[in-house]
C-alpha cells in the first residue's frame, strides 16, 4: 500500500481536486511504466511467515536490503518500515508483504531488468537469514493468527475498521499480494478510454494470473481467491465503478465518487489522525471532526486517493489492479499485457471494441466468473479463454508497434514478455489450474511442495 503522500498547499477550490488529477496528463512520448509487486516471506525452517522482528524476520530484510545493497531507509515512529532509491521504493503490506514498487520506466525491457534486480537483492539477504519469498496471490496455509501486524499507523487504523464494512478485509490485508502496472494518459478523453477498458478487460487479467486456489491449507474452489476476498471486502471502495461507461465521465466525476469514498485517516506531523468513516466534503468545509476547523491540503487528498480499492483507480496515473501476484515471468507479462493494450491507440480501440457493447450486468458477472473459474468462465458472447487469446493477440500487436528495443537493439519489441501469457492460452490453462493438478498428482496433497517448487 502506499506510503503518506507530500507536498502541496491547502486547497481552497473544490476545482484543484479536479486539476490534481488533471495534472497527470502527458504526451505519449512522456508515457512511463510502472510495476508493482507483492511476495510473501517465510522461514525456510518452518514455512511461516516472517516476524517483524528477530534473526530471520522482515526487519533483518529491510535492514539487510540497506546495508548491502544501498536503499535509505523509512521509518515511522522509529520503526524501520520500508525503503527508497532512485524513483524507486520497497514498502510492508500489512502482513509484512515485501513490495517493490518500481520506478517510472520507459520499457518492459527496464522494467524487467529491475524485477530482476530487485528478486536477486532480495534472494541474497534471505539466503543468510534463512527465509525465503513466494508469489502467489493468497496465503496458501497460513491463519490470520499466523500473521503479524506490521508497525504502521496506518494499518492499525484499517485493522480495526475493516470488520465494520465487510467480512474479509482483514484477509485482504494480510494474505494477499498482487502485482500490478501503473500507466500514464494523455488526455481527460484518454483516460476515460483508457480507464473503461481497464475495467471491462479486469477480469481477463484475473483469469490469465489466477494462482490462489489454497486456502488455510485447503482447495478454496476459485481460481483467483484473492479476487474473491476484495469482493467482500467494502462496498463503498471497492467494485467496477459503473459510472465509468455512463456519459459524462470525466476527473470530475470521478472527484465526485472518490469524495464520497469515507475516508480512512489524516496524516499529520508522522503520526495517523484517525478519520475512519468520516467525510472529505466535511473536511473541505472545515468541519472534520477528527480535525476541527482544519481544511486538507493537496496530500491529504492525494493520500485519500490512496484508500480507494476498485479494479483500476485514477491517481495522477491509472493503476490496474486485477491479477494475483506469481512468478517471474507474470511479473514481467502484467506490464507486457496492459502496456500492449493501453500504449498504442490502434490496440486500444481494438481493445475497447471487444467490450464496448457489454452492460453492466455482463461486466459484473465477468468479474465474478473470472475469480471463480479462471479461463473456463463464460464470456459475453463466447469463452473467457476465446476473450484471452483476442486481448492478448490485441497487446501483442500494441507492442509490435510499440517497437521499444532491448539488449541494444538485438531484441526488435516487447512481445516477449507475452510468452508465459501465451503458453497458458496454449493449453487452455492458467496457473491455478497447474498448481491444482499438481496437488492432486505429484505433491499427492502435500501443500508444502509448494514453498519449494514456486519460491523466487
Amino acid at each position: 500500500m502506499s506510503i503518506p503522500q507530500s507536498g502541496g498547499g491547502p486547497i481552497e477550490r473544490r476545482e484543484q481536486l479536479v486539476e490534481y488529477l488533471e495534472s497527470g496528463c502527458k504526451p505519449a512520448a512522456d508515457w512511463r511504466i510502472g510495476t508493482e509487486h507483492e511476495k510473501f516471506g517465510y522461514t525456510l525452517r518452518t514455512h511461516r511467515p516472517l516476524p517483524y522482528e528477530g534473526d530471520c524476520s522482515i526487519h533483518a530484510m529491510l535492514s539487510g536490503l540497506s546495508s548491502r545493497f544501498d536503499w535509505a531507509p523509512v521509518r515511522e515512529q522509529g520503526k524501520l518500515i520500508g525503503l527508497e532509491k532512485a524513483g524507486a521504493n520497497i514498502s510492508l503490506e500489512p502482513g509484512g508483504q515485501l513490495e517493490l514498487s518500481g520506478a517510472p520506466l520507459e520499457t518492459i525491457h527496464q522494467t524487467c531488468d529491475e524485477v530482476n534486480t530487485h528478486l536477486a537483492q532480495v534472494k541474497a539477504i534471505a539466503d543468510e537469514i534463512g527465509a525465503g519469498f513466494i508469489g502467489l496471490g493468497a496465503a496458501p496455509d497460513w491463519t490470520h493468527d499466523d500473521m503479524p501486524l506490521m508497525p504502521k499507523g496506518r494499518y492499525a487504523l484499517m485493522d480495526g475498521y475493516m470488520d465494520r464494512v465487510g467480512t474479509t478485509g482483514k484477509w485482504m490485508m494480510r494474505r494477499s499480494c498482487t502485482v500490478q502496472v501503473n500507466l500514464d494518459f494523455g488526455s481527460e478523453a484518454d483516460m476515460v478510454q483508457k480507464f473503461r477498458v481497464a475495467l471491462a478487460l479486469q477480469p481477463v487479467a484475473t483469469a490469465l494470473f489466477a494462482n490462489s486456489p489454497f486456502w488455510e491449507g485447503e482447495i478454496n474452489g476459485w481460481q483467483s481467491f484473492r479476487q474473491r476476498i476484495w469482493r467482500d471486502l467494502d462496498a463503498a471502495r471497492t467494485g467496477g465503478l459503473p459510472f465509468v461507461f455512463e456519459d459524462g465521465m470525466g476527473f470530475e466525476r470521478y472527484v465526485d465518487y472518490a469524495l464520497d469514498v469515507p475516508m480512512y485517516f489524516v496524516y499529520r506531523d508522522g503520526e495517523y489522525v484517525d478519520a475512519l468513516g468520516q467525510s472529505f466534503r466535511d473536511f473541505l468545509d472545515g468541519k472534520l471532526p477528527a480535525l476541527p476547523g482544519e481544511v486538507p491540503t493537496l496530500s491529504d487528498w492525494a493520500d485519500h486517493l490512496t484508500t480507494i480499492f476498485p479494479e483500476a483507480r485514477i491517481k495522477k496515473f491509472m493503476e490496474m489492479r486485477g491479477a494475483d501476484a506469481g512468478p517471474w515471468r507474470r511479473l514481467c507479462a502484467l506490464p507486457a499485457f496492459w502496456v500492449g493494450l493501453m500504449y498504442d491507440q490502434g490496440a486500444l480501440d481494438a481493445a475497447w471494441d471487444l467490450c464496448r457493447d457489454w452492460t453492466q450486468e455482463d461486466r459484473e458477472a465477468l468479474r465474478h466468473d473470472a475469480a471463480k473459474e479462471g479461463l473456463a468462465a463464460k464470456a459475453p458472447g463466447g469463452t473467457m479463454l476465446d476473450l484471452a487469446r483476442a486481448c492478448v493477440d490485441i497487446a501483442e500487436a500494441g507492442l509490435k508497434a510499440r517497437a521499444r528495443t532491448g539488449a541494444g537493439g538485438l531484441i526488435p519489441d516487447e512481445t516477449h514478455f507475452l510468452a508465459a501469457l501465451k503458453d497458458s492460452l496454449a493449453r487452455g490453462e492458467s496457473m491455478a489450474d497447474e498448481l491444482l493438478a499438481k496437488y492432486h498428482g505429484e505433491w499427492n496433497g502435500d501443500l508444502s511442495r509448494i514453498y519449494v517448487e514456486h519460491s523466487y
